[in-house]
């Protein structure tokens, strides 16, 4: 694969991680430019590594990653979704109610669910002459990038919209993993 090819599949993985990340933002109390990073690297990191593990699950079983994968992310995204409307519910008007960093967990949680398909493309790499880890560390660094990005526009968009943000959010992690599974089911 070229690099113009690889940037551009790159910059495709990271785009549900973007979107994620401007509902991330949206819901905090005006995060600051370390908690953008800070939510970039835990994305970009998690990001980088599931299209290894898609390469050597890839090498081993592709027709198990590829028959599920999207159902996986659907599952988690449904999920996370859901829990981020029912908060939205519950939010108060007040700025001080919003946290100002998200948990670790809640994080990767969220990375490990949009980063679903990049498992799957490394499962397809695995049949491709490819340098992997090169290609991996692109698509991480594209992800950080972007994340970090969407986690300040979601600042903004966080003040525009107020209380109702995370519900955006969660309407939006919701609305891609029904992208996800879509895409999917049309293939079959």
């Amino acid at each position: 694969m070229n690099p113009v090819a690889t940037l551009f599949l790159a910059f495709a993985m990271s785009t549900d991680a973007f979107a994620a990340a401007i509902g991330k933002g949206a819901t905090l109390h005006r995060p600051h430019w370390r908690e953008a990073l800070r939510t970039g690297l835990i994305f970009g990191v998690i990001e980088a590594l599931t299209p290894l593990v898609g390469w050597f699950i890839g090498r081993a079983a592709a027709q198990y990653v590829s028959a599920w994968d999207h159902w996986i992310a659907f599952t988690l995204l449904a999920i996370l979704g859901t829990r981020m409307i029912r908060n939205g519910f519950k939010a108060s008007e007040a700025d001080e109610k919003k946290p100002a960093a998200h948990s670790f967990w809640l994080l990767a949680l969220t990375g490990f669910a949009t980063s679903i398909d990049a498992m799957a493309v490394g499962a397809g790499l695995a049949f491709v002459d490819v340098n992997i880890y090169s290609t991996a560390a692109a698509i991480g660094l594209a992800t950080a990038t972007m994340v970090t990005i969407g986690v300040l526009l979601g600042r903004v968009i966080g003040d525009v919209v107020g209380k109702r943000a995370e519900m955006a959010g969660g309407v939006v992690l919701i609305g891609i993993g029904c992208v996800i599974l879509v895409e999917h089911l049309q293939l079959l």
